[in-house]
């Protein structure tokens, strides 16, 4: 029975990741880096709140046998660009590091769709680098999952989301071949493929497009 860690909890796919965890049989133990406490109790969990700029105060408790960074922000969320890269940049490959130091046997990145660190685009700029970053820390096994736009009910309402939802579940239709991995995702197939792959004793890096996470959840 394993020990999970999940940064990104109170997120959409790490809320979803985080309920499949604790009702697997597979996983004893799940600790949760989050900046303020979930409203949820369960004698598998361990919530640790934390202040994220002061991260490698709290390198100790990164110990288990997977990490699942769910970390990631919005424009609208982190204007400030450079906290916006703090969060879908550094947290993440802080994470790595301290996972390689504390013998961590896997990492599981949501990264997104297009992601390039050559792209002329912030977004898929910041996390092509990020992913290479990461993936040059030295961890044993690296799965990075580019999901595509992702369905799913959020905490928070995303009006441009509730408009170009029903837009995507049409446009579905007619991407095929290579552009399926155009498509839309819902998080909890995402979560459940970053589960199941977890159970998989690999080694290696493994880059998952958003066609292919389907085929694995």
């Amino acid at each position: 029975m394993a020990k999970a860690i999940i940064a990104g909890a109170s997120g959409l796919i790490g809320g979803l990741l985080l309920d499949i965890l604790l009702q697997s049989s597979e996983y004893k133990e799940v600790t949760i880096f989050v900046r303020s406490q979930l409203p949820l109790k369960h004698n598998k969990l361990k919530q640790l709140v934390i202040d994220f700029d002061r991260l490698e105060n709290y390198a100790a408790e990164v110990k288990g046998d997977a990490i699942f960074c769910c970390l990631g922000s919005t424009r609208k969320k982190t204007p400030d660009l450079a906290a916006y890269r703090k969060i879908d940049h550094d947290y993440p490959l802080m994470f790595a590091q301290m996972a390689l130091k504390n013998g961590v046997g896997q990492y599981h990145l949501v990264s997104a769709i297009g992601a390039d660190a050559s792209s002329r685009n912030f977004y898929t700029k910041m996390k092509g680098e990020t992913e290479n970053d990461i993936t040059k820390v030295g961890l044993n096994c690296i799965h990075i999952y580019r999901p595509s736009f992702l369905s799913g009910e959020r905490k928070e309402k995303r009006v441009i989301e509730r408009i170009v939802l029903p837009l995507m579940k049409l446009v579905d239709y007619f991407l095929i071949g290579s552009l399926k991995k155009y498509r839309s995702i819902p998080a909890k197939t995402v979560a459940m493929a970053m589960y199941k792959q977890s159970l998989i004793n690999q080694t290696g890096v493994f880059i998952h497009p958003s066609d292919k996470i389907k085929e694995l959840s």
